[in-house]
């Protein structure tokens, strides 16, 4: 059995701030967050193989894909590590996986009570797959689903765990805090997060037969709304991109990797400086 894992920093246990997460700025914060999100992946990875997985795949999948710490992954795991890559937090995803976790994940931005909200940048106000407001677990979901493939864990704070749930109904979560608003969360202890994780992570692999993978209807009609005009300044050069407004694009494919591919070249041309 082949489970694919994908971790993001922001769900992880003990994380509220921006800057924590931040390589740049984060100092010895961002540092400690480091060896807490490498612990939940060994959960997740923990589990899996309780479960039956013969081969594991990790994707690093915060910031700029270079935060866990390999001498501390779990041996049996291999790591994708580094940027760019074309389809972000799942890279090297493709049909011959059985299951996706996602560890560490976050709300879509515009959350209520949710820890760091955004999707992708913090230049995008919402993004809409088919006419649904969709963030980073779903647009996610939907690449996996392209490839027949569920996903089957998410893990993070109440919120996206709810949200997993909205669009996901058979999919396993663990909320591993509570948000009282976007910098301030109830915690669990780290210990007491990695054992939940791994205990989840061998159910929901278990069951990974029994769950349904999320499959965009097709052509795939996208939209990206953006917080100001500038990110849809940019977004509307890429080819086959059109503005309907002072801050939304619209454009459709004929599947959702195609359809990822423009949105991902939309967002980091919004984000250029």
């Amino acid at each position: 059995m082949k489970v694919f894992i994908s971790v993001d920093m922001e769900g992880i246990c003990g994380v509220v701030g921006d800057r924590e997460t931040d390589p740049e700025n984060g100092g010895d914060a961002y540092r400690m967050n480091c060896h807490r999100m490498t612990a939940e992946a060994n959960a997740a990875i923990e589990g899996s193989l309780k479960a039956g997985a013969t081969d594991i795949l990790v994707a690093d999948s915060h910031w700029n894909f270079d935060n866990l710490v390999p001498e501390e992954l779990n041996p049996s795991a291999r790591l994708v590590r580094g940027y760019p890559r074309p389809f972000s937090m799942v890279q090297n995803l493709d049909g011959s996986f059985d299951a996706v976790l996602g560890v560490g994940y976050h709300a879509m931005a515009g959350t209520t009570r949710s820890i760091i909200d955004h999707t992708f940048s913090g230049k995008i106000r919402s993004v809409e797959v088919n006419g649904r407001v969709t963030g980073e677990t779903g647009l996610n979901a939907y690449v996996a689903g392209e490839y027949g493939v569920p996903v089957v864990l998410v893990t993070g704070d109440s919120a996206v765990a709810a949200e997993a749930k909205a669009l996901l109904p058979r999919v396993h979560t663990v909320a591993v805090k509570e948000a009282i608003n976007t910098h301030a969360a109830t915690h669990l202890h780290p210990q007491r997060a990695c054992d939940l994780i791994r205990a989840e992570a061998e159910r929901a692999v278990r069951e990974a037969a029994e769950i349904e993978p999320l499959v965009a209807s097709r052509p795939v009609a996208m939209a990206i709304d953006f917080k100001g005009t500038e990110g849809a300044d940019w977004a509307e050069l890429v080819p086959g991109v059109t503005r309907v407004g002072g801050t939304r694009i619209e454009f459709s494919a004929p599947d959702f990797g195609a359809a990822f591919r423009i949105f991902y070249a939309c967002m980091h041309l919004s984000s250029s400086e």
